[in-house]
């Protein structure tokens, strides 16, 4: 019992953060459902933007407004972003779906991280237990972030097809909205590096304990 009780003063402020966390984006993301549902659109959680940037896509500096100069040796690239002034429900549908799977995939790692602190303050750090919660949280960063942002340069391109006739929604589309989200696979690998390691100690400590 002492050994929990320790373990759960290790795992603050975190518990209490995520806990408030978790709790105030679920709400935010529930009122503004319901106010899209009220206003009658497609938009969750202030996603009301229909602009689709096509980075990819440059022209010159001889193109560009004259408000914006640059120094000898430099120049000033234009790149465009297409938006629409009054988007119809498709429109506001793909422009939802462009920006809903990121707070999907950030409510559900706050939900897995707050049943993980849980946990391990309840049952102790260092248990197999534990160590199956952080491979789960692992495993869904690396699946999720992956399929949200597939998801969302897919919407982004359907999204942009619907606003000029020079680019169709296809795979190379998609290809140039994508951001590849290095960052978050890496740590999601990292994740089940530990939840390895965690279980190998568990293992080992339940050994010891069986000996003892």
């Amino acid at each position: 019992m002492a050994v929990v009780t320790q373990d759960r003063k290790l795992l603050e402020p975190l518990i209490t953060v995520v806990s408030v966390g978790l709790r105030l984006l679920t709400g935010l993301l529930l009122v503004s459902g319901v106010l899209a549902v009220v206003n009658g659109s497609a938009s969750l959680w202030g996603s009301t933007d229909t602009c689709v940037t096509a980075d990819w896509i440059t022209s010159s500096s001889g193109a560009t407004n004259s408000a914006f100069t640059a120094s000898g040796g430099a120049h000033v690239n234009a790149i465009p972003q297409y938006c629409v002034e009054n988007p119809d429900t498709a429109q506001q549908l793909l422009a939802a779906v462009s920006h809903l799977p990121s707070r999907v995939v950030l409510i559900g790692t706050l939900t897995l991280l707050h049943r993980l602190l849980t946990g391990a303050a309840r049952d102790g750090v260092h248990t197999t237990q534990s160590a199956t919660r952080l491979q789960t949280l692992g495993w869904w960063l690396l699946a999720s972030c992956l399929i949200a942002e597939a998801v969302e340069a897919s919407a982004q391109a359907a999204l942009l097809a619907t606003m000029t006739d020079q680019l169709t929604f296809s795979a190379e589309t998609t290809m140039q909205l994508l951001s590849p989200p290095y960052a978050m696979a890496l740590t999601a690998l990292g994740v089940l590096t530990f939840a390895r390691i965690t279980k190998a100690g568990a293992a080992m400590r339940e050994d010891l304990e069986g000996v003892v």
